[in-house]
């Protein structure tokens, strides 16, 4: 029973987060969660790298904050480790400050040997560090794809190989 009901709340609250995030906007406070994928040999290290690049960025750029962590989904291979990051904010620089600690994060993760995504997909934000990870060859085989199904570049233009 207490089980059921642990699952319940969780299960509630994860699906309430992006709404309390910009609740926590409108109040000057910087809520985001972000994720990557390693294997088990790189975890320490990784989690290491991540932590203290987010802890840092939190305290240059906001005076202070906390990032927590759990894995979101464990394979044979490695875990997705899932973080969430909770800081005071300024308001008229939420975004720079945001912006701010993303890149910090984003530079552990790919000098550390995570995926810049696991799950939340690349899109724009995490642009930067797919074009790092991503071959030249599937660059080229997705540009030429691109080209011959959505010549005029309507679908996604810019998100995940330069508009032409």
């Amino acid at each position: 029973e207490q089980t059921a009901d642990g699952a319940s709340a969780w299960r509630s609250a994860f699906i309430k987060m992006p709404y309390q995030r910009d609740a926590l906007a409108r109040r000057s406070m910087i809520a985001e969660t972000f994720e990557t994928a390693c294997t088990w040999d790189q975890f320490e290290t990784l989690h290491a790298a991540i932590t203290h690049a987010a802890q840092d960025a939190i305290n240059r750029v906001c005076g202070s904050g906390l990032i927590t962590c759990r894995f979101t989904h464990v394979y044979p291979d490695g875990p997705a480790p899932y973080y969430g990051i909770y800081a005071p904010g300024r308001w008229g620089s939420l975004v720079a400050q945001w912006d701010e600690i993303k890149a910090a994060v984003s530079e552990a993760i790919i000098a550390n040997g995570g995926t810049i995504t696991h799950h939340h997909a690349v899109g724009r934000d995490h642009r930067p560090g797919y074009d790092q990870q991503r071959p030249d060859i599937f660059a080229q085989a997705f540009r030429a794809a691109k080209q011959s199904l959505d010549p005029n570049g309507v679908l996604n233009p810019g998100v995940l190989l330069e508009c032409r």
